[in-house]
């Protein structure tokens, strides 16, 4: 099965069924960044895509840079609260805590194939200050998942729960990779269990 074409990122969106003029702009440069790469859109590019005059993007935005350092922030701070909030949730026990990870990760990763693109690609054109933080933002989220893999390796040290934890993610972040060769429901179960696989394997 096939799907008809990627899906509207998510993560951008405090409610994605009315997202603000703010959101939508930040949408619409997510995914002209996916497709270009940052360097290449411009602010006219990106009020075109929304049906604003690029002048009037000045009035959300400073440039094109303060929407990338933003939607990099958004998403760091999305996942490391949805991440506590998942194993909060999932009780004591480590595997269901990994389940619930897990889970969450597949649903942000086929939810926002646009800003995973822009983050493996763009996150080193952001100011030195803003990448500081959305790379102090992701290291507490992977240390989230550190905790979880080492209840369930006792054994292994924090180093190597933190290389487990950065393989799981590449695995699921492969998503825009292969965008399109399977419906999102069979491309779910299918990164669901090749992920626990990973994160479970010696």
């Amino acid at each position: 099965m096939t799907t008809t074409g990627p899906a509207r990122d998510t993560a951008l969106h405090a409610d994605a069924d009315r997202p603000s003029r703010r959101e939508q702009i930040l949408q619409a440069a997510a995914q002209l960044f996916a497709e270009r790469g940052s360097r290449a859109v411009g602010v006219d590019d990106v009020g075109a895509a929304v049906g604003v005059t690029g002048p009037a993007i000045y009035r959300h935005f400073a440039g094109k840079d303060a929407m990338l350092a933003e939607m990099l922030l958004r998403i760091s701070e999305r996942l490391l609260a949805g991440g506590r909030e998942r194993v909060a949730a999932a009780g004591a026990d480590p595997a269901a805590q990994l389940r619930a990870l897990i889970a969450f990760q597949v649903e942000f990763a086929l939810g926002n194939p646009a800003l995973i693109t822009v983050h493996d690609r763009d996150l080193g054109s952001l100011a030195e200050a803003d990448a500081a933080q959305v790379r102090r933002l992701q290291r507490r989220y992977v240390e989230v998942w550190v905790a979880v893999l080492a209840r369930l390796h006792p054994a292994a040290d924090a180093a190597a729960c933190r290389v487990r934890a950065h393989a799981v993610f590449g695995l699921i972040n492969s998503t825009p990779h292969s965008a399109g060769q399977l419906d999102r429901a069979a491309t779910a179960t299918l990164l669901t269990g090749m992920a626990e696989a990973a994160a479970r394997a010696w």
